[in-house]
């Protein structure tokens, strides 16, 4: 059973000021886009990555983008609210 994140973590997800740093564009989710995640989160706490729009409009086909992501980056979902997302390393089990 994974950890839930902190309230510190949960508050830094939803600020304003925490920056997308990561756009799926119309390569989608492919190698490079899991090793940048991968690289940012080795620098820094939180990820806020984002899905250009058109790229997938129903919730359950982002909802199944983000899950993969954070399983083929090894790193946990803290938070999403339509089509952006926040990463964090994931903690262990």
């Amino acid at each position: 059973m994974k950890k839930r994140p902190s309230s510190h973590l949960i508050r830094l997800a939803k600020s304003e000021s925490l920056r997308v740093s990561i756009r799926i564009g119309k390569d989608g989710v492919n190698t490079s886009l899991i090793s940048e995640l991968e690289n940012q989160l080795e620098k820094r706490n939180v990820v806020k990555l984002k899905i250009n729009k058109g790229m997938a409009q129903k919730k359950e086909d982002r909802n199944q983008i983000f899950k993969r992501i954070a399983a083929e980056s090894k790193s946990s979902l803290i938070f999403q609210r339509g089509n952006v997302a926040v990463f964090c390393k994931d903690r262990g089990q």
